[in-house]
């Protein structure tokens, strides 16, 4: 694999995260402003961007940088031993900024305030719930495609997003980059600055949860030696 150097992967999980962030803040304005009313409609909306941009993405900067563009998915990575802790923090802090960029792009193209505060409420044991799940699911369905499909990581990753944004309370942020852009945005995808730390800190925890487990059904097992037919010695011997 060839060797981008820390600089290069840097800038591709910056772009990465920004453009990720433009998508989903941009078409959820977007969506909100064409349905009608209809909330229904309007993440439907988000949805088919958010699924269809992180497979684009993937495909395009995972050969450089491995396309994480999200801190909970690096810390994956560095607790597996991986990548180290001061290259992790790098792509954490590019991560952030990047998606901070891609929330004020996002703005700017609607011509709307570039920075904002979230006004939505977004709080409850349901939705900590939903976002431990969320992210859970994103970092399982990644190492998993990663062992045993890793041609499949981009397709895999959309469609879980998709799902996602249905099947959990929260409407899966499963970002740490994302929940704090998102605090900066009032519109559709927003989310109070105050809500966000809790979001965070259950993002990490089904990070870390989907970490060992997937280590765990993956690990070779101990025991297989004695699985092995023992040797039959030859007539004679």
């Amino acid at each position: 694999m060839t060797d981008f150097g820390l600089g290069r992967r840097l800038c591709a999980e910056l772009v990465g995260t920004a453009m990720l962030l433009a998508t989903v803040i941009g078409s959820g304005i977007m969506a909100e402003r064409l349905a009608g009313g209809n909330a229904a409609l309007a993440l439907l909306g988000n949805t088919i961007a958010t699924g269809a941009i992180l497979t684009v993405l993937i495909l395009v900067l995972g050969p450089i940088s491995g396309a994480h563009f999200n801190p909970a998915v690096t810390l994956s990575f560095v607790v597996q031993r991986r990548m180290t802790w001061s290259d992790g923090a790098a792509f954490a802090l590019a991560q952030v900024v990047g998606g901070l960029a891609g929330m004020m792009l996002a703005h700017a193209m609607f011509e709307m305030p570039v920075v904002m505060v979230g006004a939505n409420a977004r709080t409850g044991a349901g939705q900590w719930l939903g976002e431990a799940v969320a992210t859970f699911g994103l970092v399982a369905t990644i190492l998993g495609c990663l062992k045993v499909r890793p041609e499949a990581v981009a397709y895999a990753v959309g469609l879980f997003i998709s799902a996602g944004y249905w099947f959990t309370s929260s409407t899966s942020f499963a970002n740490p980059a994302v929940t704090i852009a998102r605090s900066f945005t009032d519109s559709f995808t927003g989310i109070r600055p105050a809500d966000a730390p809790a979001f965070i800190a259950f993002e990490l925890i089904g990070a870390l949860a989907a970490t060992g487990l997937v280590a765990w059904l993956h690990a070779p097992r101990r025991d297989a030696a004695r699985d092995e037919p023992a040797a039959v010695a030859p007539p004679g011997d």
